[in-house]
């Protein structure tokens, strides 16, 4: 709609010595505007007085300036990374630092046709649901269709989800966190507002925001988009903390809140509890929660809100019957069994461990056990897992049964269970009841200051401490040599532990051996998650070989295929999903080894790890195998794990003189296994034969890929950011020299023009020192800063902290590239300051005839449909980089180039040098052309066709899954329209000369 300023949105105006964009919100006495070569953040108001026309084509090039070869393609590519408008119905994938694959955009392409979206993404382990569902988000938010958005995940995952969102999606998300939820407040001057309506982009912790003092306020607060990550915890029958979960996604589900679009993120969204699913899907919409998957109707209905892959599916892209794209994950898993025995000492001293808890647990007559089989269990599993394990559990039950009273228990236990485990991160059979390492509730009526129980524990924590390394370990023993074989092999390992002494333990003796053959490091959830990332980065750095000692606070978040081969399973965690998750870390999308190691480390000894490997952790992978379906283990395999505490601490179980149980003549025991293994294969059956279905195998990018190969050709790969940043930085005196530490380079500053050094965050007094490379965003730093001044560019995602990133988001490759085109079109610049040039002259064999190409920008003003009835329809302004070109046929008259022969002359590359006094005559001879009324008519008319095409475009993405929104239907995607805005914006005009004859052409000639 166009304003009393006579203005619309999309016009192009000039003010203050730059070139704006009209935006919608223009109103009679304020001009709302953007900087043509900015981003949103830098939105102004202008007053109607100061504002002009810039003129057709900006100021007229000057022929005795014109640039090389060399010059032109500069420009033609800063104005490309410079762009973050897109005017194609992929608009996200114009400001984001990631290529998707193609199957990646099957996510998307479904989200477009809902309205609000309601989806549940599925897929397996290491496919890229992060990226799926960020794509998502980004689309709806360019877009207009989402004004904030909030990411729901564990606490462990925040920080993940924050580098994800900023590095690889220009998105600064705030972390709501009990340890920022109030910091965050206090910045916010209106008490009416909340946190949620004042930052936009937020990532909250899941169990913090479920808490019932704030679970109704974020209800109400709720953004537009929330994406929940690990959505499967916050279904099923895991306890009151999981319905607590539910309750909070309930409310903010509430289909009575249309406008809410909800993405669920899960690589195992069947638990084998159909009640589960059931109430997962309902969240989406409640008409889902009954459906019947094995009706094709009902799998029909839900298709449209559900998508599941497995990389069997994905491996080899396929569109019709061609190869378009090949995943690269590992081909293969080499799967090894490590297996020892407990050295004598240590056997002993399990054979007592087990003794003294079957007492505890049974009680002497008449009285109370004064330990839970739960907790008997758990104690069990810390001395299995290491001595140090084992000491701390045993030294916090002395420190109690010594007489501390019930709060100081309390406190104690509530520390210990965090010096102990990462119980952020365990879930399902990790967690079962009373594993907390000391039961409270047995010991409360146990008489106080026990000296024999006090003195026995302490003696079983110094016999812990004892055998505590290789001589008298043989599990660490064990574990020692595998590592050191995977060296020798070339795999850098990763240990997974289960306890935090344990891990800390296992680094210790490992840096002992190692020595400086290899580099090693314990990351676990003592680590605030920064400082985990931060921690790996440190050790990758360093030259040599790695090796990672991790607790299950690593197994999922931070992906570290780039530098680790293998998993080494140093305890058994009894949830085979963690075992999966432990194994995704570098088993996954991008892993550069065709197979990766997986070895599972336990004892053949007493029996308990080979029954929990055998029926829990192998099942699992069996059902995978056979039916291509990871279900979780049914009722988190709590059956059968009462039947082994009850064999093992109830009902003896233990030959004389033998260390081993009979699990395997257990009838209860074997009842129970047998219960679980029907009831989870019976549940994969059911999944497995619906799977296809929502794989969406009929659903391909190739239906839109005439817009992806426009996209791709428009944005370029990594390689052209690449060559672009290093020609530019030469051109402009920072001659860029190889860097050491992987694939990338680095400039000095201090040549570099000053406009550009302020745009990069460089400023000359140590006052105003900025942290380099964040131009738009730059804080202040401390006067001590490093004297280091230089940028530092890689190619390879994730960069560190002050480094750069080779791609078209990155501040400083955007800063780089706004500067040269500013320079560009400021002709009171000297020549040599302005390296990208408007005008230029090259003499190649691509032509026989002389050809004019110009460079075009375009701006477009995109109406989509309203987001409810009533509601004032969407206007967005978005911009298209175009090519045209034209030669001259026998009779002197313009024949226009088609796309195809235009695209070919791009390639073309100069083959002989061009006379100064030549090159300016034919860039003379085409700046006069540009008068011309047929030039002008042309332009004008090439707006108006990519207009059109441009709606067929977004028509067609829209509609190549079907109808956007059964409510609306394809009524809805007639509705938006796509106009040109203003005239042409003329950057560059550059003439190709054919290079046998262009000493004998003159201007005005044809050849």
């Amino acid at each position: 709609m166009t304003t009393a300023t006579g203005r619309a949105p999309g016009t192009l105006i000039r003010a203050r010595d730059r070139d704006w964009v009209v935006l919608p919100g223009t109103t009679e006495e304020l001009l709302l505007a953007q900087p043509l070569d900015g981003d949103r953040e830098f939105v102004t108001a202008l007053f109607p007085d100061e504002v002009r026309e810039p003129g057709f084509g900006r100021p007229r090039p000057v022929p005795g300036e014109a640039g090389d070869f060399a010059s032109a393609s500069l420009l033609r590519t800063a104005l490309r990374i410079a762009s973050t408008a897109g005017a194609g119905p992929f608009r996200s994938l114009a400001s984001v630092a990631v290529q998707p694959r193609q199957y990646q955009l099957v996510p998307l392409m479904m989200a477009l046709r809902m309205d609000p979206v309601r989806l549940l993404i599925g897929d397996d382990v290491g496919i890229g649901k992060t990226v799926e569902s960020a794509l998502i988000a980004k689309e709806l938010m360019d877009q207009g269709s989402a004004r904030n958005m909030a990411v729901l995940c564990s606490p462990a995952l925040a920080e993940q989800w924050q580098r994800e969102l900023r590095d690889k999606f220009g998105m600064e998300a705030e972390l709501v966190l009990p340890s920022t939820a109030a910091r965050l407040q206090k910045t916010i001057d209106d008490p009416n507002q909340s946190i949620f309506d004042h930052y936009p982009v937020t990532v909250v912790s899941t169990d913090f925001i479920k808490q019932d003092q704030r679970r109704d306020a974020f209800r109400h607060h709720c953004p537009d988009l929330l994406i929940v990550d690990e959505a499967h915890t916050c279904v099923g029958t895991g306890g009151n903390e999981q319905q607590k979960r539910y309750e909070l996604l309930s409310a903010v589900a509430d289909r009575t809140d249309r406008d809410r679009h909800l993405i669920l993120v899960t690589a195992t969204p069947h638990s084998g509890d159909p009640q589960a699913f059931s109430k997962l899907t309902g969240l989406l919409d409640p008409a889902l929660r009954d459906l019947d998957t094995s009706r094709a109707a009902d799998r029909d209905k839900l298709a449209r809100h559900f998508v599941q892959r497995r990389r069997h599916d994905l491996r080899r892209y396929m569109l019709g019957d061609r190869v378009v794209e090949e995943t690269p994950f590992p081909e293969d898993r080499d799967l090894q069994d490590a297996l020892y025995r407990l050295d004598p000492d240590y056997a002993r001293f399990v054979g007592d461990i087990v003794a003294h808890t079957r007492e505890q647990v049974r009680g002497p007559a008449g009285e109370q056990a004064r330990m839970s089989w739960w907790t008997a269990l758990t104690l069990l599993r810390c001395v299995l897992s290491s001595p140090a394990a084992a000491s701390a559990t045993l030294r916090t039950r002395s420190l109690i049964a010594a007489g501390l009273s019930r709060a100081e228990a309390e406190k104690l236990v509530r520390a210990a269970a965090l010096e102990l485990t990462d119980d952020e991160t365990t879930e399902g059979v990790d967690t079962v009841p009373g594993t907390l390492p000391v039961d409270l509730d047995a010991l409360e009526n146990a008489p106080n200051g026990e000296s024999a129980e006090v003195r026995a524990l302490a003696a079983f924590a110094d016999r812990a401490d004892a055998l505590a390394g290789p001589g008298t370990d043989a599990k660490l023993r064990l574990v020692v040599d595998r590592v050191k074989q995977q060296l020798v092999d070339g795999y850098d390992p990763i240990v997974f532990c289960h306890y935090i002494p344990t891990a800390e333990y296992v680094a210790r003796h490992l840096k002992e051996e190692l020595g400086r053959s290899a580099n090693v490091e314990a990351v676990t959830g003592t680590l605030h998650p920064d400082a985990r990332q931060a921690r790996v980065d440190g050790l990758t750095a360093k030259r040599g070989r790695h090796v990672l000692v991790a607790t299950d606070c690593l197994s999922e978040g931070i992906n570290l295929q780039d530098h680790f081969g293998a998993v080494i399973h140093y305890d058994l965690s009894w949830n085979p999903t963690r075992h999966l998750q432990r194994a995704g870390r570098v088993d996954r999308f991008g892993q550069r080894r065709r197979k990766v190691r997986e070895i599972t480390v336990y004892d053949t000894d007493t029996g308990i790890d080979g029954l929990v490997l055998k029926v829990l952790i192998q099942k699992h992978k069996d059902i995978a195998d056979q039916t291509g379906v990871a279900v979780l283990v049914p009722d988190q395999g709590r059956g059968v794990l009462e039947a082994l505490a009850s064999a093992l601490l109830l009902r003896g179980g233990q030959p004389e003189g033998q260390l081993a149980f009979a699990f395997e003549d257990d009838a209860e025991l074997g009842r129970a296994r047998e219960a679980l293994h029907r009831e989870w294969e019976s549940a994969a059956e059911r999944e497995s034969k619906v799977l296809t279905k929502f794989a969406h195998s009929g659903l391909r990018p190739e239906e839109v890929e005439t817009e992806l190969a426009a996209l791709r050709q428009v944005l370029g790969d990594p390689g052209d950011i690449a060559a672009f940043t290093r020609e530019a930085l030469a051109q402009l005196g920072a001659q860029p020299t190889g860097e050491p530490r992987g694939r990338g380079f680095k400039v000095p500053i201090d040549p570099l023009p000053t406009g550009l050094k302020h745009a990069l965050g460089f400023y000359e007094d140590a006052d105003q020192a900025m942290t380099p490379g964040s131009a738009s965003k730059a804080k202040p730093k401390d006067r001590a800063r490093s004297a280091a001044r230089e940028l530092v560019f890689r190619e390879d995602l994730p960069v560190a902290r002050g480094e750069h990133a080779l791609f078209r988001t990155d501040p400083a490759v955007r800063a780089l590239a706004r500067y040269l085109l500013d320079t560009a079109v400021d002709i009171t610049l000297p020549a040599e300051e302005r390296p990208a040039r408007r005008l230029g002259v090259i003499r190649t064999v691509a032509v026989d005839r002389r050809t004019v190409l110009l460079l075009a920008r375009y701006r477009f003003r995109l109406t989509l449909p309203p987001r409810t009835t009533g509601d004032e329809p969407p206007v967005l302004i978005a911009d298209d980089a175009q090519v045209v070109a034209w030669r001259s046929d026998d009779d002197g008259r313009r024949v226009w180039l088609s796309d195809e022969e235009t695209a070919a002359l791009l390639t073309a590359t100069p083959d002989s040098n061009t006379l100064p006094s030549l090159r300016n005559q034919h860039a003379a001879w085409a700046t006069a052309q540009l008068d011309e009324g047929e030039v002008r008519d042309h332009l004008s008319a090439r707006g108006r066709l990519l207009a059109d095409r441009l709606r067929e475009a977004h028509m067609r993405v829209r509609e190549a899954a079907g109808q956007r929104g059964r409510e609306r239907g394809a009524a809805a995607v007639r509705r938006i329209e796509v106009e040109p805005s203003g005239d042409a914006d003329l950057l560059g005009v550059y003439v190709y000369l054919n290079a046998p004859a262009a000493q004998q052409s003159t201007p005005g000639g044809d050849r």
